[in-house]
């Protein structure tokens, strides 16, 4: 499919996974977190169809301040909606309230269903860059995920109980979004 494309929300959905250690991880719980607003043009000329390496671009802004706890795995017991808040409430002092951008610098196609997007993560005037491994599990569907060092873009990872339970710096960013349902420009 070739053309300009505008995404958010109702075209698809961005989510962070965190995982924990430490020895109190236990206590602590692996997230799922829904970033609720967000948008995203990607533009395809026509000379990429077929191509290996792609002209294609994406750009990406993701509001800081929309995160918001889905899931909770694990724990000593389940997630409660008072837990739900103090975590909404930690991510707002580690990331603040800002916007996270992520302009791509090139796109490399791998078969006929997937490739990788190359580009570079910024966040509170710090950068690093990205590979967004993606899959087309349908027409105009398209899945991708990466992993993101928390410490490669100045946040601390989180640490609790005097450092017996931490937040993993690795997460997971993950989107899935459907070009049907984006607008066209």
């Amino acid at each position: 499919m070739t053309g300009t494309f505008t995404l958010g929300p109702g075209a698809g959905r961005v989510l962070i996974s965190t995982t924990r250690l430490g020895i109190a991880a236990r206590a602590g719980h692996d997230l799922t977190l829904e970033v609720t607003r967000w948008s995203a043009r990607v533009e395809v000329p026509p000379e990429d169809a077929g191509a290996a390496t792609a002209a294609a671009t994406v750009r990406a802004e993701l509001d800081l301040g929309s995160i918001e706890v889905r899931e909770g795995r694990g724990g000593a017991k389940p997630l409660s909606g008072r837990d739900r808040r103090e975590i909404s409430k930690t991510m707002t002092g580690l990331l603040g309230t800002g916007v996270a951008t992520f302009v791509s610098s090139g796109v490399v196609r791998a078969g006929a269903s997937g490739g990788a997007i190359e580009g570079t993560l910024s966040l509170s005037g710090t950068s690093a860059p990205v590979r967004l491994q993606v899959t087309e599990p349908g027409p105009d569907r398209y899945r991708g995920s990466a992993t993101v060092r928390q410490t490669a873009l100045g946040i601390k990872p989180y640490v609790g109980f005097f450092g017996a339970l931490k937040v993993a710096d690795e997460v997971t960013v993950e989107f899935e979004v459907d070009l049907a349902q984006a607008g066209r420009a």
